[in-house]
């Protein structure tokens, strides 16, 4: 996987990859809505992520998870910010979103 120099162009690139779908992070799942379904902890993997900071304002962090689901057969990304911004989840969700399962 390479390196991506902005945001966009992470997202850019994980869709080139196959990385379709767009997740919402909820405090106990993966929100799908566009397929309307969710996604829990144990149903997804996170193949890649990539964090990005503002030079101008340190404050504006983010972090984006390229992710994929075998038993759902998709694979999508999830853009979130971080720091003091981090929507808060279960600790099955921030186990399952800090640990690279492949």
């Amino acid at each position: 996987m390479k390196n991506f120099a902005t945001l966009l162009e992470a997202i850019q690139g994980l869709r080139e990859e196959g990385y379709t779908e767009d997740f919402n992070l909820m405090q106990n799942c993966l929100e799908c809505k566009v397929r309307d379904f969710k996604v829990f902890h144990d149903e997804f993997s996170v193949d890649h992520y990539f964090r990005f900071e503002n030079d101008t304002n340190p404050s504006d962090q983010s972090i984006i998870y390229a992710i994929s689901s075998e038993k759902y057969g998709l694979k999508g990304i999830l853009v979130n910010g971080y720091g003091l911004y981090t929507d808060p989840v279960t600790d099955e969700m921030m186990h399952a979103l800090t640990i690279k399962h492949k």
